[in-house]
């Protein structure tokens, strides 16, 4: 059977395979030391807390042995910070003052100070559990070293960077921002999503972070989205990963999240334009703050309270404090029955079996030693040793874990909705081994379900669509009645994911149960033809820039095809004795659509830049799949400054010296085909100014674009008028090209500006 389920599982089997290197690998305690020049380097970052500066003091850190100058170094977070205490939580960026500077991929380390926990296990066990189901940060354990003093055990946190973006969500630059209120109000709303500061984007500034360089325009449609017009929040907000975060809040009694005091989370914008919702600051799990819960026990609750705390209080019982993104969402039948899916997944993979304990167990063997020579920790040695089991009473009571979630565990399992008979089984894939474009077929045994839908993509980072699975007898699904449902996924690509989601009139089943963030898989392979290597500017002066502002390097590749094609487990060299050089990440290219990667040799600067770059002497550039099979190839003499080497006609021809045409049809490039003798520019290049002539008899429209088909300026110009003088001083520099379009005549010129 050709499928398998997937999801971030490769990421995390890939991640496996060097633990033993990787910086968050759990079965290691960390050594990271700080050396301050500065004698009075505590009362530095004691005031900088106190005035709310987020600048940073200047040390060199050591990680395990390797040393790391010039580091920034500050407070990190809001309550677990007391300028009185020893012990504070840290913000580490090592790349503060030298660019680029990084400790195995990782240029921003997180200490948390483990308050509010005396099992000191909390956050990398709620993070281990997280991981399962939806993109979080990886979680292990430090010992922190102040000029040579042992300052204690320490919470190793992955930062939400933009790193940690692209490694989830194949982008980096779109709209991001932390929901964390500026002063946390006790008794207000903070980050809930809600309409109440106001109907203009800047309202929110108080409320929620930008990490982005726009983007607020965005949250607040989403804003707008989730209050007046749910019915169509899917459009805008992934609706199964918001599922994902309340179901593992309320499994886990992770109540300093959206659930109490509406804060402690992240929304990024992911390439389908739907907001993503990643958990953040999970110290205080397992009930460990328990200070409310925006519903009826607003004001607080015990340890037997958070054993049974409703998941679904948001829909049955008040918000005293609005919560949106639960109520909202809860109102909906199918997305409540999902969420209760959710849900019961995440306590059956992890607590009804004890896995969960399992875990907790090995953790703390492995800090034992490290939490016993802790001086500076917040409880004894003897809270630590008792808290996986019973509570622990301190400033307040801290439960057990064990005792937590087994009591958990028993109220869940009787909750309305919780049980029930559905059951996925028997899938299976009619293909006769299938070519892009072609249809599938799914069927699959499924009992006492009213309703069976297929979800399919095949972009990863793309929304699901969906169609109806039947039991009607004309959908390869056997005999009407029969439990067996089918359904057709239409014009595949080279890669399609899908799942199955069934429910009745109290209930909703997963398969697989980790839907969606795990899926099934079914690979169409890429034929030589269907995706090629279109062109190439290997001397880029000033023809195009990237994000950064660069004239670099570029490939362009080309989708021969009518179906959408994936890079996942593509690869681009230039060295014919390693095919594996650069592995594409899997981004999407639409049916006939284009694909540019930046050949700039700074992999780091995001997913389309390569980890080489062209030779203007002239070399081979081989596209490949990973099993080393050649797709493309190209063999490119030397190049010359701004000219592009393309295939003409587009997509299928030989390779020429051509106008650059990125991203779009070389043809069109190729101006030295089309009449010219109407239409004159000049200076070319230009600067400030530029003149048209025009020998026409007719009305025309004059447009300019940029290289990459962005009409810049667009003019009509009346038969009489034979000249134009436009002001050119706000182009950037770089190559245009001037069209003219009337009843009779289509002429174009390309020009530069200099």
């Amino acid at each position: 059977m050709n499928f398998r389920i997937i999801g971030l599982v490769l990421i995390f089997l890939s991640n496996n395979i060097f633990s033993q290197s990787t910086f968050y690998h759990i079965d290691t305690v960390r050594e990271i030391k700080f050396n301050f020049d500065q004698p009075n380097w505590k009362y530095l970052l004691d005031s900088l807390y106190v005035l709310g500066d987020e600048q940073r003091i200047i040390g060199t850190v050591t990680i395990d042995g390797y040393q790391y100058d010039s580091v920034g170094i500050r407070y990190k977070g809001y309550s677990s910070v007391n300028i009185t205490q020893t012990k504070n939580p840290f913000n580490i960026k090592l790349d503060y003052i030298i660019n680029d500077q990084e400790h195995q991929g990782f240029n921003k380390i997180k200490l948390s100070n483990v308050i509010h926990d005396p099992s000191f296990l909390r956050e990398a066990l709620s993070y281990q559990i997280a991981r399962k189901y939806m993109p979080s940060s990886k979680a292990n354990f430090a010992n922190l070293y102040i000029n040579d003093t042992l300052w204690g055990v320490y919470s190793n946190v992955e930062a939400v960077n933009k790193d940690f973006l692209s490694k989830h969500y194949q982008s980096r630059n779109n709209s991001f921002f932390k929901c964390n209120p500026s002063s946390l109000d006790l008794f207000g709303e903070n980050s809930n999503l809600s309409l109440s500061p106001g109907n203009d984007s800047l309202d929110y500034e108080a409320f929620y972070s930008i990490k982005s360089d726009y983007g607020w325009g965005k949250l607040y449609q989403l804003i707008d989205t989730l209050n007046n017009y749910p019915s169509s929040i899917n459009k805008i907000l992934n609706v199964d990963r918001t599922l994902w975060m309340h179901a593992f809040n309320y499994s886990l009694v992770n109540l300093d999240s959206y659930i109490g005091y509406a804060q402690n989370y992240y929304l990024y914008e992911d390439n389908s334009g739907r907001f993503n919702p990643i958990l953040w600051d999970l110290n205080m799990s397992f009930g460990s703050f328990r200070l409310t819960d925006a519903s009826s026990y607003f004001s607080g609750m015990n340890i037997s309270q958070a054993k049974t705390l409703d998941p679904l209080s948001h829909l049955y019982d008040v918000s005293v404090f609005p919560r949106p993104l639960m109520r909202n969402i809860f109102n909906d039948n199918r997305f409540r029955k999902m969420y209760m899916a959710h849900l019961k997944t995440i306590m059956e993979e992890n607590f009804s079996n004890l896995s969960y304990l399992d875990s907790a167990n090995k953790m703390h063997q492995i800090i034992d030693q490290s939490v016993n020579l802790d001086s500076n920790k917040f409880y004894s040695y003897l809270d630590f040793q008792n808290n996986i089991d019973s509570t622990v009473t301190n400033t307040i009571n801290y439960p057990g874990i064990k005792d937590l979630m087994s009591n958990r565990m028993n109220y869940l399992s009787n909750y309305s909705g919780y049980n029930h008979n559905i059951t996925i089984d028997s899938i299976k894939e009619y293909n006769n081994t299938l070519s892009i474009g072609d249809d599938l077929w799914i069927t699959a045994n499924i009992i006492d379900a009213d309703q069976v839908v297929l979800f399919y993509r095949f972009k990863s980072s793309g929304a699901f669509q969906e169609t109806l699975m039947l039991d009607n007898g004309n959908n390869n699904d056997g005999a009407i009645g029969d439990f067996k449902y089918g359904a057709k996924i239409p014009n595949i690509g080279n890669n399609t994911q899908y799942f199955i989601y069934a429910e009745n009139d109290s209930a909703g089943q997963f398969s697989p149960e980790r839907a969606a963030y795990e899926f099934y898989e079914y690979y169409a392979p890429i034929q030589a033809g269907d995706l090629v290597i279109n062109e190439i500017l290997a001397i880029n002066d000033n023809v195009v820039q990237n994000e950064f502002g660069d004239y670099a390097d570029w490939i362009e590749l080309y989708n021969n095809t009518n179906s959408s094609l994936s890079t996942n487990e593509l690869f681009i060299t230039d060295d014919s004795t390693n095919l594996l050089k650069w592995n594409i990440p899997d981004i999407n290219i639409p049916a006939n659509g284009y694909l540019i990667l930046w050949a700039d040799e700074k992999h780091n600067e995001g997913i389309k830049h390569t980890n080489f770059k062209l030779a203007n002497g002239g070399e081979k550039l081989i596209l490949s799949n990973n099993s080393g099979q050649i797709i493309d190839y190209l063999n490119f003499p030397t190049q010359s400054t701004n000219v592009g080497y393309a295939r003409i006609p587009n997509g299928t021809g030989n390779f020429v010296y051509n106008t650059p045409s990125f991203g779009y049809d070389n043809d069109f490039a190729n101006v030295s085909s089309i009449n010219q003798s109407k239409l004159s520019c000049y200076p070319n290049p230009f600067k400030n100014h530029l003149n048209i002539l025009l020998e026409n008899p007719n009305e025309t429209l004059i447009s300019i674009c940029d290289i990459q088909g962005k009409i810049i300026l667009q003019q009509k110009v009346k038969p009489m008028d034979h000249k134009l003088i436009l002001n050119t001083s706000s182009f950037k520099k770089g190559m245009y090209f001037v069209y003219l379009n009337s009843s009779k005549i289509n002429s174009i010129q390309k020009i530069i500006k200099d």
